[in-house]
């Protein structure tokens, strides 16, 4: 793994300290909207799974075994949104690939596990990811 690069100013260090592991503004909203419609769920809950793989849903449906991500664009490397940096290339490339390689193991682990996995985009309309989340929950009725 390459040296960790120095910011490139002070606003930039402010900036990405500020960046948020959970409780970003789109994972608030779809947990605000499954509350209102009566949903219960852990947030940000820790699931200990077989081979020592440990994973940390956003929020997680424990009894009917659902597993939601919210998903930032630029963390994540959304498709339609995700960007490049253009400075320290060298160190964002291979942080963000793994960040996918991590995402794509945790579904894996999770789907091994019995879990269903949703996960939904921070761009993506309210509407549409609290039905990607209740479609998951009405497949894996207790």
């Amino acid at each position: 793994m390459a040296d960790y690069p120095y910011p490139t100013s002070a606003g930039r260090s402010a900036n990405m300290r500020a960046n948020r592991r959970t409780d970003t503004k789109p994972e608030l909203a779809l947990r605000r909207a499954l509350h209102r419609r009566g949903y219960r769920y852990r947030k940000d809950y820790r699931l200990d799974l077989d081979g020592g793989k440990r994973v940390r849903p956003d929020i997680a449906f424990t009894a009917r075994r659902v597993a939601v991500f919210v998903d930032g664009c630029f963390w994540h490397c959304c498709p339609e949104h995700g960007s490049k940096p253009a400075v320290n290339v060298g160190y964002w490339d291979p942080k963000l690939r793994r960040n996918v390689e991590r995402d794509r193991a945790a579904d894996t682990a999770l789907a091994a596990a019995g879990w269903e996995v949703v996960r939904v985009w921070e761009h993506e309309p309210l509407e549409a990811a609290v039905a990607a989340v209740l479609a998951a929950l009405a497949i894996s009725r207790p």
